[in-house]
């Protein structure tokens, strides 16, 4: 699991600086991410892996949010 929490962190983050298209994307692969790295952390063997994972995919769910809503404000402000 900690390899998986690890992938989806770096496509989250990927999401997060691709923009608003796919921020959505983003969020949701964060948040499975953190899941799936929270339950990866109790194998001793996966603990490394798993703590990365975690953290990157924190970053990612937070950037992609930070994006998306950026993006929802602007388009927001031109109506």
């Amino acid at each position: 699991m900690g390899i998986a929490a690890l992938v989806l962190g770096i496509i989250s983050i990927i999401c997060g600086i691709a923009g608003s298209i796919i921020g959505w994307l983003g969020i949701i692969l964060g948040i499975v991410g953190i899941i799936l790295g929270a339950l990866g952390r109790k194998n001793a063997a996966q603990a490394g892996t798993a703590t990365a994972g975690l953290v990157c995919s924190i970053i990612g769910t937070a950037l992609s949010s930070l994006v998306y809503l950026a993006c929802a404000v602007c388009v927001a402000s031109i109506f």
